[in-house]
């Protein structure tokens, strides 16, 4: 009896031994597990702790994230700093406090990506918020799955801030984009200036004034470009255009689909652009979707009735599988285009209702910090895309000419 189990453990042995030799294989087993699940198997053995923390393994985990991402809601000004994870029907499925926030509060979450959430302690405000006191900017990039925080080095100093946006390139790397006013003692007007944080050199590039600027910290990054609305010309809070960056800093100046109103909000929709205009007096919500194979086409995807008179004051919007989560100053709703439902969410005391974001969250176990040697050694393994150019006027001076 004893030779019997000696045999069977030793075959047990030898079949997990070919399955570990075939590293193709374990890869891909351990790519459908858990981030956080994966952090913890990382002292299994010297095998296992070298594939989770290679490129191809974090690309592989990634790309199985974004096949069931969830949507993350964060509560503007928290000072307990929680993050809130709901699934696909609205239900709460995990409380995650942000990492080394003990002393931090009037964070303010600014994007979503591939795992990595950026956060801001300049007060963006939502439309409902009352004054708050202006801070110096401070930018963290975190990962909420291995609770890695990384703190932006500060760039130029600046009389006020007027913007900002993440751009994000081959899986980690980034690229942060900040508008602000600059103004030095010998010179009596203000100009507005633009510079950009990469995090694969880690530090700040001035590209010289600006023309147009974004509006405030509201933006998108979809299909390798950053949106922001850029004011209109009649009204300061209203949306008259979009501005463009891709992250070989190629500026795009793109005309809305129509005259919409303050309650505007651009989404990822099936990694596309999507514009979403909740007209309130109206009871209407208006979805475009742009066409940019070469000319800017916009089509009217949906244009439904709301069915509640509480979705007013819409703070934020996000887009999960075609599913749109919808946030007010007090309530929660879902929306399903194709099959015109809506659904109005209760979570009760959950989470603090002040003034919420919510963003589409896929969890990652990528960098933070991203040095020169990672960069490269990504760009070995990665296809190099086409270069696209545009024929758009560049929309910096000094710096930039028109191309």
């Amino acid at each position: 009896m004893d030779g019997v189990v000696f045999n069977h453990n030793r075959e047990r042995r030898a079949t997990w031994s070919d399955v570990e030799s075939a590293v193709d294989v374990l890869a891909n087993i351990l790519s459908r597990l858990p981030a956080k699940e994966l952090l913890q198997f990382k002292t299994v053995s010297k095998l296992w702790y070298k594939l989770i923390k290679s490129f191809d393994s974090k690309k592989l985990q990634i790309s199985r994230s974004r096949e069931e991402p969830v949507y993350m809601i964060y509560p503007f000004m928290d000072v307990i700093t929680n993050m809130y994870l709901i699934d696909a029907s609205g239900k709460l499925i995990e409380k995650v406090p942000l990492p080394n926030s003990e002393n931090l509060s009037s964070l303010c979450m600014i994007c979503s990506y591939n795992g990595l959430v950026c956060f801001s302690s300049y007060p963006w405000l939502p439309y409902s918020m009352a004054d708050v006191i202006m801070t110096e900017l401070e930018i963290r990039m975190c990962n909420p799955a291995t609770r890695e925080v990384r703190l932006i080095p500060k760039g130029s100093p600046s009389g006020e801030e007027i913007a900002i946006g993440v751009a994000f390139g081959l899986i980690s790397e980034y690229k942060i984009f900040r508008f602000f006013l600059h103004k030095s003692e010998s010179e009596e007007t203000v100009r507005s200036e633009c510079e950009i944080y990469s995090s694969s050199t880690g530090t700040w590039k001035g590209l010289g004034t600006v023309e147009h600027c974004a509006m405030g910290a509201y933006h998108l990054f979809v299909n390798g470009k950053v949106y922001w609305f850029i004011s209109s010309e009649a009204d300061s809070e209203i949306p008259g255009a979009i501005l463009s960056v891709d992250m070989e800093e190629n500026f795009r100046f793109i005309p809305l689909p129509e005259e919409v109103c303050e309650r505007s909000f651009l989404v990822d929709f099936e990694g596309c652009l999507a514009l979403v205009a909740v007209y309130e007096y109206d009871a209407l919500v208006n979805i475009w979707v742009l066409n940019d194979d070469g000319n800017i086409d916009w089509d009217l995807e949906y244009s439904h009735d709301i069915p509640f008179a509480s979705m007013v004051s819409i703070e934020s919007v996000a887009v999960r599988k075609g599913r749109f989560f919808f946030v007010t100053t007090e309530h929660y709703f879902l929306y399903d285009p194709e099959e015109m439902a809506w659904w109005e969410l209760r979570f009760d005391d959950e989470f603090e209702k002040i003034s919420p974001v919510v963003f589409t969250y896929k969890e990652s176990l990528l960098p933070c910090k991203v040095t020169e040697l990672w960069v490269q050694k990504k760009r070995k393994t990665t296809s190099k895309e086409p270069e696209h150019r545009s024929d758009h006027l560049c929309l910096l001076s000094g710096n930039f000419a028109a191309r």
